[in-house]
């Protein structure tokens, strides 16, 4: 990702990103990435509100890690969304942008003038993307039901489905809702992004944390749909409503070992309970769960991996995020990009997962301060005349 000389797959388009917390900003850094110019619209003196939110109560640099996390390759402009010159100078970048993505709660754009009709009018092929958290119409939105990822998790199913049955629901240790969204709204932005160039039409493009995990859970939801069923949790610890035994973690002499699809009669040889075959690994899965875990707390995470990687059986240790972040750090992995800060200094954070052969990935630069680049910006886009009377008006 530090070629800065490689082309970029979406060199010369340029995005206007409305965008905060996780949802909206990781879906313009998947962009970014890849070559978009992100402008990144922040309000005057404070920035986007996940800025000041910090990440196991501290900073990087004065800015929270989560901010950095999904921000790099933009530039920010801070533009006052409520002052008229200001939404007005907003319609008028439309007229050199390709995109607008946005993901407040649905309305709120629309109130301030900054809809989809509005840029619209100033742009007729223009791609206006948004995202929320129920979707604009359902039901759920009309009711007011405020758009998170952990009460996203709660509505869809996943909390239920996560953890041992018995125990109380569980979220997932990572925003999945965000993230599946966040994925889902980039492909739909490609999609328009090729309309246009193939059909000449602009179109807006929404997609939503509630329809983004009810797909990520497809095969499970397909399940309930067409089979009559309820899915239940495994009280020994079988890691998914969905699968039979083995499948999850198994306790081992010095940690975890993890399990996957594997015939029983087959595992039973390796780990000595030779009669494991004979327990059914969908109807007794919890059975055969325990009888597993009896087994493999005999041995270490070393003695085990070296028995299954020669049975060619699906299996890993159980690792911790450090233990997985050093093993990058000490093969000098790309999945590691180090930035230079101005206020942080060095930052390193997780590559743009795509691989391209001809279009890479580039790292241009770290996440921006507020508003770095707003007389920038707006000075080569609108010119020197605006930009002096914007901040005269006090929008910028």
């Amino acid at each position: 990702m530090t070629d800065k000389t490689a082309p970029g797959a979406l060199e010369g388009v340029r995005i206007l990103d409305f965008t905060q917390m996780m949802l909206g900003p990781l879906c313009t850094q998947t962009l970014a990435d890849l070559g978009a110019d992100v402008i990144k619209i922040e309000r005057p003196g404070k920035g986007e509100w996940m800025r000041s939110m910090p990440m196991i109560g501290e900073f990087v640099g004065g800015d929270s890690a989560a901010f950095h996390a999904f921000n790099r390759n933009k530039r920010s402009v801070t533009v006052d969304l409520k002052n008229p010159q200001g939404r007005e100078a907003l319609l008028e970048l439309a007229k050199h942008c390709d995109v607008v993505v946005e993901n407040f709660r649905t309305g709120v754009m629309d109130r301030l003038g900054l809809g989809y009709a509005g840029f619209k009018a100033a742009n007729p092929k223009i791609i206006y993307a948004s995202g929320s958290g129920w979707g604009s119409g359902s039901k759920l939105a009309e009711e007011g039901w405020p758009g998170q990822d952990m009460l996203i998790q709660a509505m869809s199913g996943v909390m239920y489905n996560t953890g041992r049955a018995g125990d109380p629901p569980t979220a997932c240790g990572t925003p999945v809702a965000d993230f599946a969204a966040s994925q889902a709204l980039a492909i739909g932005i490609l999609g328009a992004l090729l309309a246009r160039d193939r059909h000449g039409i602009g179109q807006r493009v929404e997609t939503d944390l509630y329809s983004a995990t009810l797909n990520m859970m497809a095969q499970e939801n397909f399940a309930v749909l067409n089979q009559d069923i309820e899915l239940e949790r495994s009280e020994a610890g079988v890691a998914s409503c969905w699968n039979d035994a083995p499948y999850g973690p198994h306790p081992t002499a010095d940690g975890w070992v993890a399990i996957a699809m594997c015939p029983l009669d087959k595992l039973g040889g390796l780990i000595g309970d030779d009669t494991l075959g004979s327990v059914d690994p969908w109807v007794e899965r919890d059975e055969a769960k325990r009888r597993i875990d009896k087994c493999t707390a005999t041995k270490t995470n070393a003695e085990w991996m070296a028995i299954f990687k020669a049975a060619d059986v699906w299996a890993a240790p159980v690792r911790t995020s450090r233990e997985a972040l050093d093993e990058l750090r000490a093969h000098g992995s790309p999945r590691l990009i180090d930035m230079e800060h101005p206020k942080a200094g060095k930052i390193t954070a997780i590559a743009n997962p795509v691989s391209m052969s001809e279009t890479r990935a580039t790292l241009r630069h770290a996440p921006p301060g507020v508003g770095e680049h707003t007389d920038e910006v707006l000075g080569d886009l609108l010119g020197a005349d605006t930009l002096s009377k914007l901040r005269e008006a006090g929008a910028i």
